[in-house]
């Protein structure tokens, strides 16, 4: 068996420390060699809990252990870190979305590209098994010609002091969780192709709070995504076909733990279909220590075409007003 790949993580935040980091420590195939942080606090306690050693951004770089960086900064600053990453002669896997513009996504794929590097996006729920599940159900028929698609994800208000709520570090919810929903559709039917989108904006932070898309598949299927920061939560997909329809709850967030569940409503009635439990944080860091290993490093067209949807969302977007408050609320 090869040795496992020396990884280096650029950032300490929440989703390194409650997800990253564990499933880097739990998989064979990877390692943390090294941990970054501003804070040489932190960093220290981060390895301490997960190993490697406590570094600063710069030397973490050009550490001779290091074989590639996990990058997991606030989006607005991962063009700059992953250039220089990229620069120094590491591979990349940088937390999604890659860039916050799709100028700087195609910058950074074509410097990987001529370096001969691995650069990944990480989104990690393409990984986990229950879309497999869904890509061979609409491809065996079971419900029969896609006709459209729809798929949200909503949170509820962060706190006032949250990065996503800050433009300079790429805030906003179409970069945080539309993104999501646009790369779902893409992988599910192929080219789309942006009809209309909203954007609804806060006066006081400038950033986008909530959204909507309509897109449409190079076969026909209408797609619907919406997405938001002052919302229930909610975070699935549904596929209506000519004769049936299906609906996947948790599509983008299910943890290690859970058996999904596929929900399917046809002519004779509705029917569930449980799936087996599976980390996708495990299985994106194992995916991606496999191409370095193989060396397969051309880049994932669908990561440029994410982006410039993105952009296309946000160029032609009409701005939304606030909603009206209910009743009794001020």
């Amino acid at each position: 068996m090869s040795a496992p790949l020396r990884v280096g993580v650029l950032g300490c935040g929440s989703i390194a420390q409650r997800k990253a980091l564990p499933a880097l420590v739990a998989g064979p195939d990877t390692v943390v060699a090294a941990i970054a942080s501003r804070d040489k606090d932190k960093a220290a306690r981060y390895a301490s809990e997960f190993g490697g050693e406590p570094v600063g951004y710069e030397d973490l770089l050009t550490h001779p252990g290091v074989d590639a960086i996990y990058l997991a900064l606030p989006t607005g600053l991962h063009h700059e870190w992953t250039r220089a990453a990229l620069e120094a002669g590491k591979h990349v896997l940088a937390e999604k979305p890659l860039t916050a513009a799709a100028a700087d996504t195609r910058d950074l794929l074509e410097l990987a590209e001529r370096r001969g590097l691995v650069l990944r996006e990480n989104f990690v729920f393409p990984y986990h098994a229950q879309h497999r599940a869904v890509r061979e159900l609409l491809a065996g028929g079971r419900i029969g010609s896609p006709r459209s698609f729809d798929a949200v994800f909503c949170i509820p208000p962060l706190p006032s002091t949250d990065i996503r709520y800050s433009p300079r570090l790429g805030g906003g919810a179409l970069l945080d969780l539309g993104v999501y929903l646009i790369r779902a559709a893409q992988d599910l039917f192929g080219e789309l192709t942006l009809v209309g989108a909203t954007l609804r904006e806060d006066p006081r932070t400038g950033v986008d709070v909530a959204g909507s898309a309509l897109l449409l598949s190079g076969g026909g299927v209408m797609v619907t995504v919406r997405f938001g920061m002052e919302h229930a939560y909610g975070s699935w997909y549904s596929a209506w076909g000519s004769t049936g329809r299906l609906l996947l709850d948790r599509a983008f967030t299910a943890p290690a733990t859970l058996e999904p569940v596929v929900r399917i409503t046809d002519a004779l009635g509705e029917h569930e279909e449980r799936l087996p439990a599976d980390d996708q944080f495990r299985q994106a860091f194992a995916a991606f220590a496999a191409q370095v290993r193989e060396g397969r490093h051309e880049p994932d067209p669908a990561v440029l075409r994410t982006a410039e949807l993105v952009d296309e969302v946000r160029r032609s977007a009409r701005r939304a007003s606030p909603p009206d408050s209910p009743p009794g609320v001020a």
